[in-house]
């Protein structure tokens, strides 16, 4: 009764949904529960030109169709099991100093995440390092999306090409805790919406 997976409907009245993004024509995952909404995207993009790795992003929209006010925390992620935790997110008005960059070498500054500035997923409310454990709010009738992203912990070939494109290899579970209950989504690597340049 504190989760619920999409795709695994609880007799308790979870029920899962896919809709299809306009804009990408990529699915996205909702569960709905006792007038709240919780709908999930995932994309991906390489690190840098010159290094190994990829960044996965995804973000997860809560709506509140309920007369009160809703409690939004940081749940978890992992990657074929292997459990990774938030980047330390730059906003994208702030520079790093060297100094910073020195001291928090997984920084990422948001300005340079494809998957943001393209608009593809929304940096409004953001889950970072820094603030994992801050608590959002969703006002009665309302909505907020908030994202996450991480460098995939995997040091094995994490990205897997073919004609038909690339995309990460594995499996990707995350989970936002929504008024106490957490609202689990898994997404095959091949689901993940590539975002970068």
């Amino acid at each position: 009764m504190s989760a619920f997976v999409w795709g695994q409907d609880s007799p308790s009245g979870a029920i899962s949904s896919t809709i299809q993004d306009p804009l990408t024509g990529k699915a996205i995952h909702a569960i709905s529960y006792d007038g709240i909404e919780v709908s999930s995207r995932v994309g991906f993009e390489r690190v840098g030109p010159n290094e190994v790795g990829i960044f996965l992003n995804y973000t997860a929209t809560i709506v509140n169709g309920t007369d009160s006010t809703l409690s939004v925390r940081y749940g978890g992620i992992s990657i074929d099991g292997h459990a990774a935790s938030p980047a330390w997110v730059v906003p994208a008005d702030k520079k790093l100093s060297k100094k910073e960059r020195k001291s928090k070498p997984d920084a990422v500054e948001l300005a340079k995440i494809r998957c943001f500035t393209s608009g593809f997923l929304s940096g409004e409310n953001l889950f970072s390092a820094d603030a994992s454990s801050q608590v959002l709010t969703v006002a009665p009738r309302s909505g907020l999306t908030v994202s996450s992203v991480i460098r995939d912990p995997r040091t094995y070939h994490s990205v897997l090409c073919s004609g038909e494109g690339c995309y990460p290899t594995g499996t990707i579970r995350y989970y936002v805790n929504v008024k106490n209950k957490d609202y689990v989504f898994m997404w095959p690597g091949r689901s993940a919406v590539y975002c970068g340049k």
